[in-house]
């Protein structure tokens, strides 16, 4: 899974708030415009979605000679493959998962205890999301179109 620098986290989360997955995206300006208070270049931002793409954590399309993005895959799946990333480090996966357990607030392990408990049963996790506590994470869309050339995100300037 990737891990996402500062500013790749800011974009992702302009498109998790802001985007509906059954939308047709944003433009490089309107990411642009939503993170307004950090001063950056429009190139700045096309680049750092150009590689977003790249990396398959965002999906886009073409519309006209712009280019509209939308994130691939849920916040929850992302944070999910970290954990799970996270626990393939080394060392013993039993103990990491034992003292993460040990960590937890009481409404967190209710959380945790829900999802066991549905999943044991076959259904659906209590995330709704669709996840599963065992591995089955929502995968980042890997399907690409080409890459946006400067002139062709100017026009969308």
């Amino acid at each position: 899974m990737t891990r996402l620098g500062d500013l790749e986290r800011a974009v992702m989360d302009v498109l998790w708030d802001s985007v509906p997955a059954t939308s047709d995206g944003v433009t490089v300006r309107e990411v642009a415009d939503a993170l307004a208070g950090r001063e950056l270049a429009y190139t700045t931002v096309m680049t750092v979605l150009d590689r977003l793409a790249g990396k398959g954590m965002v999906q886009r399309e073409r519309e006209g000679r712009a280019w509209r993005y939308r994130a691939a895959g849920s916040r929850e799946a992302h944070i999910a493959q970290l954990m799970l990333d996270a626990l393939d480090l080394g060392g013993s996966r039993d103990a990491a998962l034992v003292r993460f357990a040990r960590s937890v607030t009481g409404t967190e392990a209710d959380v945790l205890r829900a999802a066991l408990a549905s999943e044991a049963a076959g259904g659906e996790p209590a995330d709704r999301g669709g996840d599963s506590l065992t591995g089955r994470i929502e995968a980042p869309a890997t399907d690409q179109v080409a890459r946006p050339t400067a002139a062709d995100e100017a026009a969308d300037r």
